[in-house]
């Protein structure tokens, strides 16, 4: 299909929308690959497309979190080398991508995030302080999620966020930063595995990324800072948008449809 002002002005809007939200809470991702299917990518065409708007907002949030002194260099080095090890094995079985499962994969990260994020920062803090000696088991986990992250990635945020949070007793606005430099570090891998496979749109997945980067530099310059009362019921308010959309109850891919027609 190609570039129209139509399709520009969706593409540009949309990666605007999920930059702020990935940056901030995760699953926006939901949105680009609805956006994408709707202007007639297959699945695995969009899953790779995908890859390069979220490179390009997590290089934008990444720098000014580091600025900000924000960021955990040594930590998420340390968690993103088993993530990305992880991500190169998803990337090389996402071509048998099934529709169902990935539904079914959204549906449980996005349940069990809403869950955790509603319990409060009691049961999420409840062994203590953070946990600054990781473990073999630490490892296991982001080696688990890079897996899934190369192989469908939305929702991933998500787990990140479970994981920092749940398991090493992190902060919500810490787990964020965390977050963001982590899917930096492992998104290239995946994306070149479908770049050799013939997986991608630049042209949209360029456009769509323009979008993100600005999105994710108003919400790490921004909206980061408004605490974290406003960054739980922000996760909590796009994760049920995004559950309605999966489960039917609303239609993304209706609306762009008909912003096109």
């Amino acid at each position: 299909m190609e570039l129209s002002l139509s399709i520009i002005t969706i593409l540009l809007i949309s990666g605007l929308v999920v930059g702020f939200i990935n940056t901030l809470a995760g699953g926006g991702s939901a949105i680009s690959l609805t956006v994408f299917m709707a202007l007639g990518m297959p699945v695995h065409i969009a899953n790779g497309t995908n890859r390069i708007a979220i490179l390009m907002q997590n290089l934008s949030s990444t720098a000014i979190f580091s600025r900000k002194g924000m960021l955990d260099w040594r930590g998420g080095l340390r968690l993103g080398i088993p993530a990305i090890a992880g991500a190169i094995v998803g990337a090389q079985i996402a071509a048998t991508i099934d529709e169902r499962i990935f539904h079914i994969c959204l549906v449980v990260v996005m349940a069990s995030v809403l869950v955790f994020t509603l319990l409060g920062d009691r049961l999420l803090h409840r062994n203590g302080a953070p946990v600054h000696k990781f473990r073999p088991l630490h490892y296991m986990v982001f080696f688990l999620i890079g897996i899934y992250c190369g192989y469908i990635f939305v929702g991933t945020g998500y787990l990140i966020l479970l994981s920092t949070m749940g398991l090493l007793h992190m902060g919500i606005v810490r787990s964020n930063v965390i977050k963001n430099f982590i899917s930096l570090l492992a998104i290239p891998f995946s994306l070149l595995v479908f770049v050799l496979n013939g997986e991608v749109n630049w042209m949209y997945g360029l456009v769509h990324g323009a979008g993100n980067t600005v999105g994710a530099f108003l919400a790490s310059n921004y909206a980061i800072g408004w605490g974290t009362k406003f960054l739980r019921w922000f996760m909590v308010v796009v994760v049920l948008f995004c559950l309605a959309d999966v489960t039917g109850l609303i239609s993304i891919r209706e609306f762009i449809l008909s912003m096109i027609n």
